[in-house]
Formats: C-alpha cells, structure tokens, sequence
C-alpha cells in the first residue's frame, strides 16, 4: 500500500477538472528529460483512456534516446510550431504543468500558458514551486513527477485504466530521474510502484537499454576525450570537474543527449562526493550547469548560490552567463566556501 502523499482536496479537485475537461494540454519545462517526458506521456496515456483530446506540448528539442517512448512521436515542439500549439493551449479546458516549479521554466512558452483560460494543475517535485496553478501538487520529497503521477491516477481510483505504454513511460520517468535507482531512492514505496508497474507487463532491463545503451559512437568517443582531457579533480575537496566549449562538441558531432549522465561519472571515484559539469549551450549563451552529490551534501545549494539554479540535494542544475573561464572560478570558489561540509560529508 501507498502512503496518502497528496492532499485529498487536491485529488477531488483534479478528478473532478478531468472530468469535466475535453480537451486537455500538457506541459513541461526546456530541454525536457526522462522524467518531464515519462510523466507527461504517462498522464497522456492515462487521460486518453478516458476518452479525453490530449496534445503533449515541449519548448523544444529532447534527446535521441527517449523517442522510443510511447507516444513521443506525437509530442508537439513549440519553437517549431508555435503558432499551433497556442491555439490547443487557448482552447484546452486543463493545462498540467508538469515537473517545473515556475513558469520561466517553458521559455517562450510561460506567456501563452500563463494566459490561457484553463484551469492549470502543477504536479511537480521541485522545491519553492509559484503560485500559478489553480491546483498545486508538489513533493518534493518525491523522488520524481513520474512517480505522483502514478499515485494520482490511483489515488483518484484508476489504476486498472494505467495501460503498458503508460507504465513505460512512468517507470522511464523513475528510473531517469534516480540514475537508474542509484539516488534519491531508498523509499521502499518506490519498489512498490515498480511492482504495480511490471504488472502491466514492462520490461524493465529493455527500458534500461533502450534509454542508456542505445548512444552514438560520437558520445562514446566524446566521453573518452571528456575523461581523459576535459576532468580535473580537486582531492582536497573531495570533488571534481568537467567542462565543454561549443567548438569541443562540435569535433564529435554533438547531438542534445550526447553529454547525459557525465557529471555522474566523477562520483564513481572513491573519495569524491561532489561533481559539477559545466558545458557551453549549443543553442543559448550561456553556460549549462549540472550538478550531483553523494550523501548528505547539498549540491542545491551551491546550484542556487553560485549558478542561478536549484533542485534537489543529490542532483540539481543553473546556468551561468559568462565565459568559461569564469565559470571554472565561481566553481573554484564554491568549493573553498563549502569545504567544511565537502569535508564532513
């Protein structure tokens, strides 16, 4: 059994949005990754089921490795068709906001959301969630949005209408956004979902491959040249360092996934507990920040301090708008100033 994680009042108002809905819309933040598109395919698969239009709606371009996902062929992108999707976003009697806490979240997208005469539902689990919902569902204590979009639809009483291809979508979701279990996961209700979900008949270890062993022979050569001449590691502060200008990924024929689950790899050192990535955006100025931990030291607050971001304590992302160089130093000086904890972690 499941513990009761989100409010009733929250339950009864969703159930009763759904159903009286027709058309509904969902959305989720840039640069979408397995969990924002595990839960908004799930809840898609799940709300069709019910005879509802749905149209999934992403700002822009996700990685190779999640198309396989059932139903991602038929997501909407809004830098290609934005236009298009304004008027499903105009006309949808819901809009969920899934797995972003604020509307700068979607991008170009915040305006036309922010508008729209629907009633708009947050299911999220990042912390400081805004006040733009007409409901907000938000744990973030919460492993992933996959994993309270599977407690809403059985909290609201249909888990018998959760098909396969909506289980694989949420299961995906999970597995992503713990690095395939490895963090933020020692919640034994987790393992009760994956249950419930291998009883609609996934196959967990072909997700598993589908998701990390189906990368091109350019990342795996980027990856050798990232570990070999692009990770510094700092003992002393029991942390480490990768970066990458544009020019580096353009030389391996950088595709948007290509460097996923890098700043993962440092952390596999004994002795290291702390790992930042920082690499040049391909599309934006700026400079893409990811950051993950071990144990008890808080990567979002280093995220929030020193890199325009946040997240969660093990696993958190910012953005950084200079030059790389300067972001090497604001990494350099968040590690004296967090030496202690990095330390005592």
């Amino acid at each position: 059994m499941l513990s009761k994680v989100i409010l009733q009042a929250n339950i009864d108002k969703v159930a009763k949005y759904f159903e009286r809905a027709d058309k509904i819309v969902i959305v989720t933040h840039v640069s979408p990754d397995g969990d924002a598109l595990g839960s908004s395919l799930g809840l898609m698969h799940f709300l069709e089921t019910q005879e509802k239009t749905v149209n999934v709606i992403v700002p822009n371009a996700f990685p190779d490795f999640l198309r396989w996902m059932p139903g991602a062929k038929d997501i909407i992108r809004y830098d290609k068709y934005a236009e298009f999707a304004d008027k499903l976003i105009g006309e949808a009697d819901v809009i969920c906001c899934l797995d972003f806490n604020a509307l700068s979240r979607i991008d170009a997208m915040a305006r036309v959301v922010g508008e729209a005469p629907g009633r708009r539902v947050l299911i999220d689990h990042h912390l400081h969630p805004e006040d733009f919902c007409r409901v907000t569902i938000s744990h973030p204590e919460i492993s992933s949005t996959s994993e309270l979009v599977f407690r809403l639809i059985c909290r609201m009483g249909y888990f018998e209408d959760i098909t396969r291809e909506g289980a694989e979508c949420i299961y995906t979701g999970m597995m992503t956004d713990t690095g395939g279990f490895t963090y933020n996961s020692n919640s034994r209700e987790i393992y009760f979902i994956i249950s419930e979900l291998l009883s609609k008949g996934i196959d967990k270890d072909e997700i598993y491959r589908k998701v990390f062993n189906t990368y091109s022979e350019g990342r795996l050569r980027l990856m050798g040249y990232v570990l070999y001449d692009k990770m510094e590691v700092f003992p002393q502060f029991r942390a480490a360092l990768i970066w990458l200008t544009k020019e580096e990924q353009g030389r391996f024929q950088y595709v948007k996934g290509d460097t996923e689950g890098f700043v993962n790899i440092p952390l596999q050192m004994k002795g290291i507990c702390f790992s930042v990535f920082l690499r040049e955006d391909t599309e934006k100025n700026m400079i893409k920040v990811s950051l993950r931990s071990v144990g008890a030291f808080p990567c979002n607050q280093v995220a929030s301090e020193f890199f325009n971001g946040g997240g969660h304590l093990n696993a958190s992302g910012g953005e950084f708008y200079g030059t790389m160089e300067e972001a090497i130093e604001r990494f350099k000086q968040a590690l004296v100033k967090y030496e202690p904890l990095l330390q005592k972690n």
